[in-house]
């Protein structure tokens, strides 16, 4: 366990972005040995051996997603989601940055096991340094003959195309990206049906994220029983995490599934200045608030999930004890609240009256009466919301609140913040 870098491996290396430097380290040697020795069937039973799970925040089984797909019924489409907007989450602009190839590659691993001949790779907005990096790629790739009608000479033909996004959160949610790439208002769909049966323009649709398909060209060239052998039983393999907040040197790290969550904070050279962990973030800024006595946890999915919280897009927020839990919780809750699209009641009105309250909280100006109405309103909107934005807007503020009420209780009529003002006053009589 510990440190293990897969994905990353040949990050730093001069150069990386270009085609030549990317199949000198062996690059597009998984695409070779998909087309030359394996049956698109073959290639997704490798991807169920493997074990591996989306890397985009659900962790739902990857050859399982595949296989949803009707049989003979075309066209069909792969839409790749680069639509990295979770709060905290930077790992996919990492994996762009160092290496698009990879991922370019392992689109076409994907659309050859499913076969799919258009591929669309749907990059967030704001990602636009990225998205010519990933334009050159594609284009580079093209002329070097991986894309285009019978790739390498063989039957299989494919196109990518490179589809930038307006900065919209609620885009990352699969039926949304697809109403975007469809030239509508990014809004989710009522499901079902899902997207695998009537997706993209209304054919068979599977959605990955930027991190999963990076895994395939390892996948196909060592095999699903080589990536099952690394990490745990249910969470295999390594995964890419994006650290922030207060540690010594924030970043992306990859580490084998199954390391001590301490681990990870020790690779981050430690909480910063020396303080003391208060709570973390293990999967992005929806997800439910840990304390320092999980560090010990595995960095399994489930195990997470059973500790009341989630893995989700793989981005840990350190907080040290200087940290206030409602102005995080505020700031959270108005990320959600901005974000949300208005489909929905629940979550448009909800993520108001949340944002609304937080905002009095932090200003001292809230009753303890009214403290005591934030769980009703988060009632209302976790798992009776249309996609899960509305549920994800509670659950961090809704786990803070649970360990640290105290906390939430003193900001209750103070004139000013109980925690920073008290961090403040420790650290100048120190």
């Amino acid at each position: 366990m510990g440190e293990l870098k897969l994905l990353l491996k040949d990050a730093g290396t001069e150069g990386l972005q270009r085609i030549e430097v990317y199949q000198r380290l062996g690059g597009y040697a998984g695409l070779r040995t998909a087309l030359s020795s394996s049956t698109p069937d073959e290639i997704v039973e490798q991807v169920k051996t493997s074990g591996i799970r989306g890397r985009g925040g659900a962790g739902f089984p990857t050859g399982m997603k595949w296989s949803f797909l009707p049989k003979d019924v075309f066209p069909r489409y792969l839409c790749v989601n680069a639509d990295e907007s979770e709060p905290a989450c930077f790992k996919d602009r990492y994996l762009i940055d160092t290496n698009p190839h990879q991922l370019v590659e392992g689109i076409l691993i994907a659309a050859f096991a499913l076969r799919v001949e258009i591929a669309f790779l749907y990059i967030r907005g704001e990602y636009f340094e990225q998205r010519l990096l990933l334009e050159r790629a594609v284009e580079e790739a093209r002329a070097a003959g991986f894309i285009g009608k019978n790739i390498l000479g063989s039957d299989f033909s494919c196109d990518i195309i490179v589809h930038g996004g307006a900065g919209a959160y609620i885009c990352g949610e699969e039926t949304a990206l697809i109403d975007s790439l469809e030239g509508y208002r990014g809004q989710p769909r009522l499901k079902p049906p899902f997207p695998a049966v009537k997706g993209l323009y209304g054919q068979p649709t599977v959605v990955n994220n930027v991190e999963t398909l990076c895994n395939l060209p390892h996948i196909v060239q060592r095999g699903g029983e080589w990536y099952k052998s690394m990490g745990t039983e249910k969470s295999t393999g390594t995964r890419v995490w994006c650290v922030s907040g207060h540690v010594e040197r924030p970043g992306v790290y990859e580490t084998e599934l199954g390391t001590p969550i301490g681990e990870l904070l020790e690779l981050a050279g430690g909480m910063w200045k020396g303080r003391r962990l208060k709570a973390f973030q293990p999967g992005g800024g929806s997800m439910q608030v840990l304390l320092p006595e999980h560090l010990s946890l595995p960095l399994d999915m489930d195990a997470v999930a059973k500790a009341g919280s989630s893995l989700g897009a793989g981005a840990f927020v350190w907080m040290d004890d200087t940290t206030c839990l409602v102005n995080v919780s505020m700031r959270l809750v108005d990320f959600y609240h901005h974000e949300s699209c208005g489909k929905c009641t629940p979550c448009r009105e909800g993520t108001y009256f949340e944002s609304q309250l937080m905002h009095r909280l932090e200003r001292g100006e809230a009753s303890l009466e009214e403290l005591s109405t934030l769980t009703d309103i988060c009632d209302n909107m976790n798992g009776k919301c249309f996609c899960p934005l509305g549920d994800t807007a509670t659950w961090f503020v809704m786990s803070a609140y649970q360990a640290f009420r105290e906390e939430f209780e003193a900001h209750c009529g103070a004139d000013r913040c109980p925690i920073v003002g008290a961090a403040a006053s420790t650290r100048v009589h120190a």
